[in-house]
């Protein structure tokens, strides 16, 4: 799709296919690298998963993670990105503990003006993600309110439109910051 191309909706057997490529290219680089995956994927409430704004906050997510990498010395033995109708995705064998690589992930999506907006899993060498839960760390906050990310979801406690009000107030914020 060239950027200049009006967004396209995905389906929901769009995004299921899509999520069992990316277990299959994790499984593969588990397989090729056997070291800790961090896979990059974004949070876009809503059926279009793909769009200018989107692949800018990809690239400034896969910016931050390599420079995480370099400022820790972390090797990353390979990385690979991609981009479909169903959203940017990136997936990047790192070597280092995969616990210290989720933690700094966390860290990151925490801190970054955009991070809310990154959806940073990491897994180990058993193929499993490893939680935030499961590492002591807080869940993920909700784009909207201060609850737990999940429960929100799970319980739809907000319609789509103030979920994507929520994301175009993080990425004014951001821009407006960028430029100041």
């Amino acid at each position: 799709m060239r950027s200049t191309d009006a967004p396209v909706p995905v389906t929901l057997e769009q995004m299921l296919a899509a999520r069992e490529e990316r277990v299959r290219h994790q499984q593969a680089a588990l397989a090729a690298h056997g070291l800790p995956l961090l896979s990059l994927t974004l949070v876009a409430p809503g059926p279009v998963k793909d769009s200018a704004p989107l692949r800018a906050v990809f690239c400034v997510a896969l910016e931050r993670i390599e420079a995480l990498c370099r400022e820790h010395g972390w090797r990353v033995a390979a990385c690979q990105a991609w981009r479909q109708a169903t959203g940017c995705e990136a997936l990047l064998a790192v070597d280092v503990d995969a616990g210290q690589l989720k933690r700094a992930a966390v860290a990151l999506e925490d801190r970054h003006a955009l991070g809310r907006l990154w959806d940073l899993d990491v897994l180990g060498l058993d193929g499993r993600s490893l939680s935030r839960t499961g590492l002591g760390l807080a869940p993920r906050r909700c784009l909207v309110c201060d609850e737990a990310a999940h429960a929100c979801a799970r319980s739809r406690a907000h319609p789509l439109e103030q979920l994507q009000a929520a994301m175009a107030r993080l990425l004014e914020n951001h821009r407006h910051a960028a430029v100041c």
